[in-house]
């Protein structure tokens, strides 16, 4: 016989269950980079989705972009679909016009003393670092949220190469593959054997950060590699050892390497991991990675092709697996995880801090 034991307010009860990260979304009240600058052209629209929700992207005929919902009031359908006429978009069905607050501003076959129906929900751009950047949450908080700061990109000391690439996991799992470089063991065909050393963790109230350095234990160091740090032989002893430092501020993530002895990141990468589907289970990673040029002039747009080469290997062997930790999430129905690694333990509590209930 089952016994029903009531819950007395008087008493204290067990905390619930934290909530599990793979189905914690994305806080939306941070700008997020929806596309690259050079995929919207003067005069065209782009249809993007953030988290399940359509958002276009207008460029105007004089080349400032806005965002709006990617819905026409009147029969919702995509308003990527229709045609910008200087600084407004026409809906492709019907010609109801909108500007750039989402106003509607025009039906063409509305008498002139009825009142214009309800316009569409416009978000805060900007353009940064050749990206289209969207403000997705409240607009009131827009003000209060701080821009990332990328002071490598676009000097003359750094070249950068552009990621833009689609992957089908949860945002979470990418966090994680960049923050724990004991996964360098993927990378045995590219990279060799490499020995990882952490030297530190720290963490304050939105952000953790790891240092990492690094020695080989067989092999020799791979060309790419050798050409993206900008040297090819581990440091002697007298000059220190090689530094990583990888950060994630929520909601950003930030890898800088530095050779020993110098003053300047060799490296300085910057991920953007921004969920497409409601139920966040892909991804779209926009990255920037600002790579020093050598000293002679000219040189690194030789050397690009191998760097390149060399960080689209590692990239596939990086989809590759965090897709399968997302197959295997989604056919256990929950995380089982045992982690032991003290940094990855205290991203995961920040991530899911962080983050929002999912309403899938």
């Amino acid at each position: 016989m089952s016994t029903i034991t009531a819950i007395r307010p008087d008493v204290p009860q067990p905390p619930s269950a934290p909530r599990d990260l793979r189905k914690t979304g994305i806080d939306p009240n941070f700008w997020y980079p929806l596309a690259r600058s050079k995929d919207v052209a003067k005069g065209k629209a782009l249809g993007k989705t953030f988290a399940g929700e359509p958002i276009v992207l207008v460029r105007t005929k004089e080349g400032s972009v806005y965002a709006l919902e990617d819905r026409c009031a009147h029969r919702q359908v995509p308003l990527h679909l229709g045609v910008v006429r200087g600084e407004r978009i026409q809906c492709s069905y019907h010609c109801w016009t909108y500007d750039k607050s989402g106003a509607c501003v025009n039906v063409p076959y509305l008498d002139k003393d009825q009142k214009l129906p309800n316009g569409v929900r416009s978000y805060p751009t900007r353009e940064a670092y050749q990206l289209i950047w969207v403000f997705t949450g409240e607009p009131a908080l827009v003000e209060t949220v701080a821009f990332p700061e990328i002071p490598t990109f676009g000097t003359g000391e750094y070249k950068t190469r552009f990621l833009d690439r689609r992957i089908n996991c949860h945002y979470s799992f990418m966090h994680e593959n960049l923050m724990d470089m004991n996964h360098q063991f993927l990378h045995r065909s590219l990279m060799g054997s490499i020995r990882t050393t952490m030297l530190d963790l720290r963490g304050g109230d939105n952000w953790v950060e790891v240092d990492y350095t690094f020695s080989r234990a067989a092999g020799k160091q791979p060309l790419g590699e050798r050409l993206m740090i900008g040297r090819g032989n581990a440091p002697k002893e007298s000059e220190g050892k090689d530094l990583m430092t990888i950060r994630t501020e929520y909601p950003y993530q930030n890898l800088k390497f530095w050779t020993a002895g110098s003053q300047e990141p060799a490296l300085d990468l910057w991920n953007f991991y921004v969920p497409v589907d409601k139920a966040q289970r892909i991804n779209q990673t926009y990255g920037l990675i600002n790579i020093r040029k050598p000293g002679i002039p000219g040189i690194i747009h030789l050397l690009w092709p191998f760097i390149v080469g060399f960080t689209n290997g590692i990239f596939a062997q990086d989809k590759t697996i965090v897709e399968a930790e997302q197959k295997a999430f989604d056919e256990q129905g929950a995380d089982w995880n045992q982690e032991i690694f003290p940094i990855i333990q205290k991203l995961r509590l920040l991530l899911t801090q962080k983050g929002v209930p999912l309403e899938v």
